[in-house]
C-alpha cells in the first residue's frame, strides 16, 4: 500500500465530467519483422501477462480514505483482469491517417474506470493506407491516468513492453502477486497520523517559500525576469467540451538541430516552441483572432532525482514561457524565445522546482478537489488565464524497439486538457532505423478547434517558414 503524493492526487481532483486526466501514447508497428510476418492478439496478451509484474502501474488501483480525510492509496487489485485492460479493435475504412486520428481522439476523450487499475491498451488493426508506412501495420494506443504516471515515467514504462530485437525475451522469474486488502480502519488510522503531521509540513513549506519570494523579488529588481502577468484570452481559454481532436506533424531531427544552431544559446526545445508559436499565429490570424500581445505557454519540468525515477507518479515543476506570437519574423522570434526561455528557467530555479509539489503535499485531501470544482463551476478558470496552451517534452526511445517482434516505425504522445486550457502539445522525439525524428502532436477541444487538419498544416508551414529563414543557402 502506497499513498499518492499531493501532486498525483491533484490530477485525481482535476478529473471532472468532460475533463479526463489521462495521458496517452500511440505507437505504430510493422509486423513483417515478426516471426511469420504477423503478430496475433493472443501473443500480445501472453507477452504482457509475463511482464505486468515489472511495473506496479499495471496492477494497482485506488483505495480512498473514508470521508476523503486524506489522499488515496495505491493497492493491488485482487480482481485484476488483463483482458479487460487490453482491447482489440480495427480501424474503419479506408484505414488512413485521418481515420486513425479520429479513432484515437474518440478513445482519448473517454475517461478511465476509476475503480480499476488506471490504464487501458488498444491494439488497432487495419492501418493499410497511411502515407510513408508499410502495408499491414498495426498500432498500440496506451492510456494511463496522470495520477499514476507522467510523461517521464511513461517513457520508462516503454522498455518493459518492448525488446531490442525481433526475438521476444521471456522473463526468467515471475514472482507471485502479494495482495493485502486495505481496511477502512487502516486508512483512517494513517489519515489521523498524517493530519497530525500536516501543520509541521506547512511550517517547513513557509520556511522554503519566504527565501524563494526574496529571490524572485531580487530578480525582478535586477531585470532578470520579465513579467508575464498580462495574459491574453483566446478561443482555447473557454469551457472545455467532452470531445477531442488529435493530430501530429513529424520533422527530421537534424533539420531542427540545424535550425537551433543558427541562434547562439538556443536549444532544440526553443526551436520547437518557435514552430508552435508560428502555428498559433497562423491559425488565430486565419480566424481574425490573433491578439496584439504575446501568448504564453506552460512547460512542465521533470524534477525527480535519479533515485526517484523508478517510483512512478508525478514529480513535475512548471514554468511559463512567452511564445512571442507578437513577432512576425521567425528567426527574430526564435532569438527572443531562446532569451525568454532562459529567463523562465531562472525564474523556476529561483522559485524552487519542488515548491508546487510541496504545496500540494500540505493541502488536506478533500480541499483540493473542492477548490478545483469551484474554480471550474464559477468560470474562474476561463477568466483567470494562467497560460494559453501547454508544450511538454516526452522522450521517445533512443534506440530501435520491437513489440512482440514487430518493428516500431512511428509514434506520438498525448496529454490531458486542463480547465481553461483547451490545447495541449507534446514534443516527441524518437529513433527509427538509426535516424532521429521529432514530432509535435496535439490534443484539443473539438469545439475550440473544429479543424485539426488545418492546425496541423499551420504547424508544417511554421516549420517550413522557420527553416527557410534560418537555413538560407
Amino acid at each position: 500500500m502506497e499513498q499518492l503524493s499531493g501532486q498525483d492526487a491533484m490530477f485525481l481532483s482535476a478529473e471532472m465530467k468532460g475533463l479526463p486526466q489521462h495521458i496517452g501514447g500511440l505507437s505504430i508497428y510493422d509486423q513483417s519483422t515478426a516471426e511469420g510476418g504477423i503478430v496475433r492478439f493472443k501473443q500480445i496478451l501472453s507477452m504482457l501477462e509475463s511482464r505486468v509484474h515489472l511495473s506496479p502501474i499495471f496492477t494497482r488501483k485506488l483505495a480512498h480514505v473514508p470521508m476523503k480525510l486524506d489522499r488515496p492509496y495505491w493497492v493491488e487489485d485482487e480482481h485484476f483482469d488483463l483482458e479487460y485492460h487490453v482491447r482489440h479493435i480495427a480501424l474503419p475504412e479506408p484505414g488512413d491517417w485521418r481515420q486513425l486520428c479520429i479513432l484515437v481522439s474518440r478513445i482519448h476523450a473517454r475517461p478511465l474506470d476509476m475503480n480499476k487499475p488506471l490504464w487501458e491498451m488498444y491494439i488497432i488493426e487495419g492501418l493499410d493506407n497511411i502515407e510513408g508506412l508499410p502495408k499491414n501495420c498495426f498500432a498500440m494506443l496506451l492510456k494511463a491516468h496522470h495520477a499514476a504516471m507522467d510523461g517521464a515515467t511513461g517513457a520508462m514504462l516503454f522498455p518493459i513492453m518492448h525488446d531490442l530485437t525481433p526475438e521476444v525475451q521471456q522473463p526468467t522469474d515471475i514472482p507471485p502477486r502479494v495482495i493485502k486488502k486495505a481496511t477502512d480502519w487502516q486508512l483512517l488510522s494513517k489519515a489521523y497520523v498524517n493530519n497530525l503531521k500536516r501543520p509541521r509540513r506547512a511550517l517547513k513549506l513557509i520556511g522554503n517559500v519566504l527565501p524563494a519570494y526574496r529571490r524572485i523579488r531580487a530578480g525582478r529588481r535586477q531585470g532578470d525576469f520579465r513579467s508575464l502577468e498580462d495574459k491574453q484570452i483566446t478561443r482555447f481559454q473557454g469551457r472545455i467540451s467532452p470531445y477531442r481532436v488529435v493530430d501530429s506533424v513529424k520533422f527530421d531531427f537534424e533539420d531542427v538541430r540545424a535550425i537551433k544552431n543558427t541562434v547562439k544559446g538556443a536549444t532544440v526545445n526553443d526551436a520547437m516552441l518557435t514552430i508552435v508559436s508560428g502555428a498559433l499565429r497562423r491559425y488565430l490570424a486565419a480566424k481574425n483572432e490573433l491578439p496584439e500581445k504575446t501568448l504564453v505557454t506552460g512547460c512542465p519540468i521533470d524534477v525527480r532525482s535519479d533515485a526517484e525515477r523508478a517510483a512512478g507518479g508525478n514529480m513535475v515543476g512548471f514554468m511559463t514561457v512567452s511564445l512571442c506570437t507578437d513577432i512576425d519574423d521567425p528567426k527574430a522570434r526564435l532569438e527572443t524565445i531562446a532569451s525568454e526561455s532562459k529567463q523562465s528557467k531562472s525564474y523556476a530555479e529561483a522559485l524552487g522546482p519542488r515548491i508546487a509539489m510541496d504545496v500540494t503535499d500540505v493541502m488536506p485531501g478533500g480541499m483540493m478537489a473542492l477548490a478545483m470544482r469551484a474554480a471550474v463551476g464559477t468560470g474562474l478558470t476561463e477568466r483567470a488565464v494562467i497560460f494559453n496552451t501547454v508544450v511538454t517534452n516526452v522522450p521517445g526511445p533512443p534506440v530501435q524497439l520491437y513489440f512482440c517482434g514487430a518493428e516500431l516505425v512511428d509514434g506520438l504522445s498525448l496529454g490531458p486538457l486542463l480547465p481553461g486550457v483547451g490545447l495541449f502539445h507534446v514534443v516527441y522525439s524518437s529513433v527509427q532505423h538509426k535516424k532521429g525524428s521529432i514530432a509535435i502532436s496535439f490534443n484539443a477541444c473539438r469545439e475550440q478547434m473544429p479543424d485539426p487538419s488545418f492546425y496541423a498544416q499551420c504547424i508544417q508551414e511554421s516549420f517550413d517558414e522557420l527553416k527557410a529563414a534560418t537555413l538560407k543557402k
